[in-house]
């Protein structure tokens, strides 16, 4: 029985960077993964080989619909070759799995392939793949486990016609018809993806507003760009059958007025959130307490009531968001290692890979005003930009809110080109607590989609130089 000072069950974005760290510091550390891969939902059916079609999908619609604009003449038609953008999403998600697998191998991590269930506090039992069992030692356990696709009770997935976003990943044809079930982040990246392909794209969402736990100003923007580009947006629906005929899917919802709405479909996407994977896990035996719906309690060092057992990412409150679970990864590590990290959760930004991107950190407008913070706000718009005019990138805007009395910058709320780059200047700003004045002073290159930031800031202390 091989004995380790941390053994670590799952190999997402939270444990293999959990595992890196733990190295690092000098820990002999194991990680346990079920499938023949690492990287976890994020880089084998999640983020990367999402991000991976979105741009396909984006160079095709450009060479469509803008290309001719720019001076850009192509000769017969332009197609879509599924098969080959599938291959290339593949190649992407291999060679950054791969690259995991080197990180192991330079940091001496062990890697077991296999499911990972606990025999006790100590003792960790692997089901290995290639079969037979083994059991590890570990002075510390960290669950790193992730999540898995929600559904609604009465939908049964079939994975071919009725599907999640793992099957939406790998369509071998592009839908006529896709209705995506649930406007949330995934549910619109991947609406995105085949509306640009050609499908029809229908989204019905119960909440009032797409992107719900968004500032509602993106939300609207979002809606109104989407709208345009196409895709057909229900929010108010509450979606109470999916039945599917041959390849026909009806799906019948209620409008917010109770009356029946009936949408045919050839495929349905049910994008209605994720779920904490604990399935196996056997935490009973170690004397782990779960929370409501598979999650793992945990106290603000991310520790269950087993002292020695640790739990992060999806299977722990908060966001389901890989850089989320990266930076709890770390600093379970360092706090094994007898540190003193910190995270800041207020801190961590949210971002929806649609194009324009959508990217907001800190309090949303909503917050403020229940919380009863005078605040203000500077909002630009990216059409005021020199740099968004060269691209074409005119839709979105950047919105900065800050405390009335100090100037502080409390949130900050971006819809436009690279925002999803361009959050990362509001993080840093924020985590040293800047005000709105601190970024306004600070120089800008230009031309620049980042200018808006500075706008935004200049705008929240009425001297927006450029509208």
């Amino acid at each position: 029985m091989s004995t380790y000072d941390v053994v670590i069950i799952g190999s997402g974005p939270g444990g293999y960077v959990a595992a890196i760290r733990c190295a690092q510091l000098g820990m002999k550390t194991a990680i346990i993964e079920k499938y023949s891969t690492l990287g976890g939902t994020c880089l084998n059916v999640g983020c990367i080989p999402s991000k991976a079609l979105l741009d396909s999908s984006h160079h095709y619609d450009d060479a469509v619909k803008h290309f001719e604009e720019h001076g850009i003449e192509i000769t017969g038609e332009v197609k879509v070759n599924l098969e080959q953008m599938m291959s290339r999403k593949s190649t992407v998600v291999s060679q950054t799995c791969d690259g995991v697998k080197f990180l192991m191998d330079k940091n001496k991590v062990d890697v077991f392939e296999g499911v990972g269930s606990f025999k006790d506090a100590t003792h960790i039992l692997v089901d290995k793949t290639e079969g037979g069992q083994e059991t590890l030692e570990a002075k510390h356990t960290i669950i790193a486990t992730g999540s898995k696709p929600s559904n609604l009770p009465f939908i049964n997935l079939d994975k071919e016609r009725v599907i999640t976003s793992t099957e939406a990943l790998k369509l071998k044809e592009i839908p006529k018809h896709l209705v995506v079930i649930g406007g949330g982040v995934i549910g619109l990246e991947l609406g995105q993806v085949y509306k640009r392909l050609g499908s029809e794209v229908t989204v019905v969402e119960f909440m009032d507003r797409i992107i719900p736990t968004m500032d509602s100003a993106l939300s609207k923007e979002l809606n109104k760009v989407l709208k345009k580009q196409g895709m057909k947006i229900n929010a108010s629906h509450k979606v109470k059958s999916v039945e599917r005929n041959g390849d026909e899917i009806t799906i019948k919802a209620d409008d917010k007025k109770g009356n029946e709405v009936e949408f045919k479909a050839d495929y349905c996407l049910v994008s209605v959130g994720r779920r904490p994977f604990t399935d196996g896990l056997n935490a009973d035996a170690a004397g782990v307490k779960m929370g409501e719906r598979g999650m793992i309690e945990v106290n603000d060092h991310l520790q269950t009531n087993v002292k020695n057992i640790y739990a992060i990412g999806d299977v722990v409150r908060g966001a389901m968001l890989a850089h989320k679970a990266e930076e709890e990864g770390t600093m379970v590590a360092e706090l094994i290692a007898g540190q003193k990290p910190h995270i800041n959760y207020n801190l961590i930004p949210g971002v929806v890979y649609t194009w324009p991107e959508v990217s907001a950190v800190g309090k949303t407008e909503e917050e403020l005003k229940d919380a009863g913070i005078d605040y203000k706000e500077g909002k630009f718009p990216m059409r005021a930009l020199g740099r968004s005019r060269a691209s074409g990138d005119t839709d979105g805007f950047v919105k900065i809110l800050t405390d009335a009395k100090t100037d502080e910058v409390l949130g900050v709320h971006m819809i436009g080109a690279r925002v999803a780059d361009l959050i990362a200047e509001a993080v840093t700003a924020m985590e040293f607590r800047a005000s709105a004045e601190d970024i306004a002073r600070m120089s800008h290159a230009h031309p620049t989609y980042a200018e808006a930031v500075k706008e935004a800031a200049m705008a929240a202390n009425d001297r927006a130089m450029h509208i």
